[in-house]
Parts: structure tokens; sequence; C-alpha cells
């Protein structure tokens, strides 16, 4: 297992600087010893989206998403633990204090410490896979859950189709100093802000959180969450997406029948970032069936 000091984690001012364009409130709550940081995009009388970012995507990274739905919701963005402004896990929690049982309280605590009345968990990647969890296992309850191409690996099914030194790598090439103009290179099809903010961020993510959380891509098991997941539940993946291929997507619709698909055409498995404004009118028609849903 990867280990670190703390101080490896960082963010240069142009980073902090970012935080002053987004339309959003930093609200901070613990969880344990974990404090964790919020972005709160509003309005107060909003139904609350608790928004679950992947493994290398601190909060800021997904500003373009949440600024887009405040019409219809409150998008809350989670700085999930060992990412962006959150503290990292203590070091003595097996295994790390990464695993999905530690996310999913991170959850709960953040619905409580908020006060988050009957939530949304909107979670990509590796914060669909913390929502799943936390739908099964949380305290509170919720208006429903939104699910955007989570790892469907586990035990004794392919590989994530990322390696680890592939995450690892880029992260050092971040905390050596890179610009959007590299970023590009590994992700051409962004737009030109996300590359920016993935260029100043990608730093703060913890090496440890990342190779703790990727071990449990292959150890952790979606399908003993899945089917337990009660409607409403909304399920999108990239069209193009090795994490949710056309036969994962099937496999998941047969585990929980309940649950309603969209494929996004031509998205990878970054779904928001591929195909921005086909990810995200799919996201807001999920969203308006979930707050249906909870009206009827």
């Amino acid at each position: 297992m990867v280990t670190e000091s703390p101080e490896l984690r960082t963010l240069a001012q142009p980073a902090l600087a970012d935080l002053g364009e987004v339309p959003a409130t930093s609200r901070w709550v613990r969880s344990g010893q974990v404090r964790l940081h919020v972005l709160d995009y509003g309005p107060a009388d909003g139904v609350p989206v608790l928004v679950l970012p992947g493994i290398t995507s601190p909060a800021v990274t997904m500003d373009f998403v949440a600024r887009k739905l405040t019409d219809l919701v409150r998008p809350l963005v989670l700085d999930v633990r060992g990412r962006g402004l959150s503290d990292n896990a203590p070091a003595t929690d097996p295994p790390h204090g990464y695993d999905l049982a530690s996310y999913a309280a991170d959850v709960d605590a953040v619905v409580a410490g908020l006060g988050l009345d009957r939530p949304i968990l909107l979670g990509h990647s590796m914060g669909a896979r913390i929502a799943a969890r936390a739908a099964v296992t949380g305290a509170a309850p919720l208006r429903g859950t939104v699910l955007v191409d989570p790892p469907l690996s586990g035990p004794g099914r392919d590989p994530y189709p990322t390696t680890l030194d592939a995450f690892l790598g880029q992260l050092d090439q971040a905390r050596r100093g890179t610009d959007a103009d590299e970023v590009a290179r590994s992700w051409p099809r962004w737009p030109r802000r996300e590359q920016e903010l993935r260029a100043r961020w990608l730093s703060s993510c913890s090496r440890t959180a990342i190779a703790a959380t990727h071990a449990g891509f292959e150890s952790e098991d979606f399908f003993a969450d899945w089917p337990k997941v009660p409607a409403p539940a909304m399920f999108l993946y990239g069209g193009a997406s090795p994490v949710v291929t056309a036969a994962g997507a099937a496999e998941a619709a047969e585990h929980n029948p309940a649950a309603e698909f969209a494929g996004i055409p031509e998205a990878g498995h970054m779904v928001f970032w591929d195909q921005p404004d086909a990810g995200l009118a799919a996201l807001r028609e999920s969203l308006r069936k979930l707050l249906q849903a909870n009206k009827d």
C-alpha cells in the first residue's frame, strides 16, 4: 500500500483563486476525525442534491455540472476525503479509511451535519459506488439516487480499465507542475476550463486515497449493493464507456429492474466532460423524474 506524508497534498495560489469564481459557499462538516469540505450552490430552499465526484475529482472540478442545476435543485458537491480541501483519512483506519463503508459514513455525516432533508445522491464513477452504498446503509431517508457510470469491477470480474500506474502517473505529473495543454494530451475532448481545473487541482488528491480506492474497485463488489438500492434510482452511462459497457449496463438492469437507465451517445466514462450538453440534459431529465416521483 502506498503511504505518504500529509504535506504531499498541495494546492498553489491559482487553484485556491479558482474558488473565488465558483458561485458556491464553502461548508464544513466533521465525520469522526475527518473534516469534510462541501461546496453549497444553493438555493437554500431547493431540494438538496449531494454530489459525490470520482476518484481524482475534487469538488471544484464538478462546478460546471453543479451550476447548471441550481434552477432545479440545490447542488452540494463534496470534496471526498483525501481530495480537495477535505482531510485525509486517519492513518490508523483500515484500509486507510478509503473503503466504501468509510465513504458512506461521510455521506451520513454531511447529510446530518448540514441538515439536508431527504437529499438526492448523485455520484459519478467512484462517487456512484459511494452513492449506492450510502443508499443501502445510510441512516437518512433519500428522495432517490442518480448513479453515473459506476465501476462495475469487483471480485471475479474484469479489472478497472484505468490502471493504478496511470492514475499515479497523472498525479506525479500534477505535483511536479502541469498545465492545461499537458492535461489535454490525456483528455483532449474536455472543455478548456475543465482541463485547467484538472491541472491545478489534481495535486490536492492523496496518493494513498487513490491507491486504496483503486484497490477497492477490485475487492469491493458493486453488485453487492446495487440490487438493494431502492427506487427511484437512475443509472446514466457513457455509450462509449469502457467502465460500463453495453453488456455491463444490461447486467445492471437485470440486477435492479426498478431502476431507469439512460446511455449518453459517444460519451466515455467521463460523461459530463466528454459530452457536456448531452450529459447535462440526461442528468436534468433524471432529476426532474426524481422530483416528480417524490410529488406523486
